[in-house]
């Protein structure tokens, strides 16, 4: 029976993960910063809740350690906690913009760097990081979000090569609009009433998200392609989860120039 540790798994897309896991007989170390949310997982005898917060790197420690105690080898590790941030860099403080890389960034490669020693020593695992759309394609306003998921992005690739020399595969996930609480409690949004010199771009962000958000994949949907990627043999390593307008946008982005492409963003912010 094999084992996947996920983190951020209170909600939406980790908490998907954890319940599908779950019903295909996997073990499952569902970690979050409040475990009173774990909900149903709790109750499951194949799962074991654990508090982790991403920042907290001792608490990745004892998390990665109490899930071996129970499980044995950890054979899957899905790096899911995150947030998103949008607004002009001006407008937020460095404390802001530090704790969004400390979660988004810092914390990914902590939680890695928790769970590669073991791997390595028996030559067997995969690391699955979500990263976003937004990890290959940049919008305005978004230099928070995008320069932590372009971070994922390539940390992951330059993992791919590292890993594979001692038997691990390294699998990045790119969702798309996906029905979660990134608007929400799973955001952090810059206050620009201060700065009206950056009304126009945020206004035309708005409009261009109106635009790309022509569907949302359930957090289901994304849990079935980590499923995909936990379990493919391939050296496969980017996974596209959803059919939105942004999702085909990574395709036109390969194929056209910078000047052509960004002329493009511009046009959707004005529409």
């Amino acid at each position: 029976m094999k084992t996947i540790l996920i983190t951020g798994a209170s909600s939406g897309i980790g908490q998907a993960t954890a319940t599908h896991f779950l019903d295909q007989g996997w073990n499952v170390i569902a970690t979050m910063r409040n475990t009173d949310a774990a909900g149903d997982i709790k109750e499951h005898p194949n799962a074991l809740v654990v508090a982790l917060d991403v920042t907290d790197h001792a608490s990745i420690s004892a998390a990665v350690a109490a899930g071996e105690d129970r499980f044995g080898a950890i054979d899957v590790l899905l790096n899911n906690a995150g947030y998103g941030a949008y607004g002009p860099l001006e407008a937020f403080s460095m404390d802001r913009i530090e704790r969004v890389f400390d979660t988004n960034v810092i914390g990914v490669m902590a939680t890695m760097k928790a769970v590669i020693p073991s791997m390595r020593a028996r030559r067997s695992g995969t690391i699955i990081n979500v990263s976003s759309v937004g990890g290959q394609l940049a919008f305005p306003t978004g230099s928070l979000y995008h320069g932590t998921k372009f971070a994922v992005e390539g940390l992951s690739e330059a993992l791919y090569y590292e890993l594979d020399a001692v038997g691990i595969r390294m699998r990045i996930i790119q969702p798309g609009f996906v029905k979660t609480n990134f608007g929400g409690a799973g955001f952090d949004r810059a206050d620009v009433e201060a700065l009206p010199d950056y009304d126009a771009p945020t206004a035309g962000t708005g409009r261009m998200f109106g635009a790309l958000a022509t569907s949302f994949a359930e957090p289901a949907e994304v849990a079935d392609v980590i499923w995909q990627a936990a379990n493919d043999p391939s050296d496969r390593l980017r996974f596209r989860a959803g059919k939105d307008a942004a999702i085909a946008m990574l395709d036109t982005r390969k194929e056209q120039d910078d000047q052509t492409f960004l002329a493009g963003i511009r046009q959707l912010m004005d529409e």
